[in-house]
């Protein structure tokens, strides 16, 4: 009986390090892993391409630009020491990206950071991930992934523990005969089926379990990446972009409001009123605008009682002038064969655009899909950001004056607003909102404090955010 407990125990302990090993194995330097770890801590802020600049700078030949792979890591975990430090390519990325904070990743581990930039680096030459084919250039192969290897360590280390199950109970039977016992030998079956292997595998599904629900429960509701189709193709590069209208014009409650709002049709009509064919898609798309809130471009006014009019009344105002556009751009007389397909083609895409299942009609706002979205339990006010805190909005939503489809960049996860809170200056300068702050103006005077962060008035506090 003793030697049964010895080697139960030797076998769950031997058990234990295999399962450990593997686990090991998996957590070295990987490409596939880093790409993983990019898009869960670096895409918010870092162009996928590795060779554009975004909130934060290009990350392709990173390790090159810093020399020193010790001092890299210790920017990732932690960027503003290494800036208080004075590390030349730290105080660098600062007076070109500041005041846009990087976030701490001071639980990443050395492997982790290792599998980022083999991501990076493979992303930068082209050696990872598929290579588009070129006159000048051989085809190669993407990187395999390692989950053929996985199943194969997890089956070996299913036979072995069979094994080593085996041999405890051939040396349980050898005992027992030493002490004049009969015991019978057990069969694989029975040893599957065994009292300890059940326990085992009910423990390994708990861990199992919990752990894919803990990491599903905190990926809820989150939408990084996320660039849904819009019922109008409205590009912020060209806007924001190319013709410099600022964030705030079109979204004015952003500095006066909790709510960054949707700009209504009105504020559109601004400049569509006189701009009537868009740069990219003509007549297709600015046409949707004329129809939802009923303005007739080929008469530059307003539609009376616009409401009460048929579909067929408003097809026939608005494929009229997509027909008439059309001949003036094109410089012909009549409307061809290629004209009535153009002009068929655009009605039926402001119809699939303006109405749905609840709108029947195409008269009214335009129902833009959401992309930014916290949970009802989260409390943010873009005002307190964008006039106090006087917050660049690509701060959080990244540069959008070069995205042709808007997409959510940050996680906007509690760790990231944190992360924020912890390291973001609070701009105490001319500012009357923080004229109160009486000691910590004294101490910024004096020299005893060189800045006040968001966590020091109180940025961190649970009822902030959580009401």
């Amino acid at each position: 009986m003793k030697v049964h407990k010895f080697l139960s125990i030797r076998l769950i302990a031997i058990m234990s390090i295999l399962i450990w090993s593997a686990l090991s194995i998996s957590a070295q330097v990987s490409a596939d892993a880093g790409k993983e770890l990019f898009k869960a801590n670096c895409a918010a802020c870092h162009a996928k391409d590795m060779r554009s600049a975004a909130t934060g700078p290009a990350l392709g030949g990173s390790q090159a630009l810093w020399g020193d792979d010790a001092a890299l890591y210790a920017w990732i975990r932690n960027s503003q020491a290494m800036i208080k430090k004075g590390h030349p390519r730290a105080v660098e990325l600062w007076n070109k990206y500041k005041p846009v904070v990087m976030t701490n990743f001071e639980k990443l581990t050395d492997d982790e950071i290792g599998s980022i930039l083999a991501y990076v680096n493979g992303t930068y030459d082209g050696t990872y991930g598929p290579v588009k084919s070129t006159a000048s250039s051989a085809k190669k192969e993407a990187p395999k992934s390692l989950l053929p290897l996985y199943l194969i360590i997890a089956a070996v280390l299913a036979v072995l523990a069979l094994l080593l199950t085996k041999i405890i109970s051939n040396l349980n039977q050898i005992a027992a005969a030493r002490e004049g016992r009969y015991e019978e030998t057990k069969t694989i079956g029975q040893i599957l089926t065994s009292k300890g292997v059940v326990t085992f595998l009910i423990f390994a599904a708990i861990i199992f379990g919990a752990y894919t629900t803990v990491n599903k429960s905190v990926e809820l509701g989150r939408q990084e990446g996320y660039a849904p189709d819009q019922p109008i193709k409205f590009s912020h590069a060209t806007h924001a972009g190319v013709n410099k209208i600022d964030c705030q014009y079109c979204h004015d409650s952003a500095r006066r409001s909790k709510h960054s709002s949707i700009p209504g049709t009105n504020t559109c009509m601004n400049c569509h009123a006189a701009i009537k064919n868009g740069s990219q898609y003509g007549t297709a798309e600015i046409t949707k605008i004329f129809a939802s809130i009923g303005y007739d471009p080929a008469t530059n006014k307003y539609i009376e009682d616009y409401e009460s009019k048929s579909e067929e009344d408003i097809k026939a105002i608005f494929t009229k002038w997509i027909g008439d556009e059309y001949k003036r751009v094109k410089e012909k007389g009549d409307l061809d064969s290629e004209g009535e397909r153009v002009v068929a083609q655009q009605w039926a895409d402001i119809k699939k655009s303006l109405t749905n299942d609840q709108k029947k009609q195409i008269q009214g706002p335009i129902e833009w899909t959401r992309i930014h979205n916290l949970p009802d339990h989260v409390y943010f006010n873009h005002s307190q950001h964008v006039t106090v805190g006087k917050l660049e909005c690509q701060t959080c939503h990244g540069k959008v004056e070069e995205m042709e489809v808007l997409k959510q960049m940050s996680p906007l996860s509690m760790g990231w607003c944190i992360n924020c809170h912890r390291q973001t200056e609070v701009k105490f300068k001319d500012n009357a909102y923080y004229a109160n702050y009486t000691r910590y103006h004294e101490e910024l005077a004096s020299g005893k404090r060189d800045k006040v962060t968001v966590s020091d008035i109180g940025g961190l506090e649970c009822q902030k955010c959580h009401y």
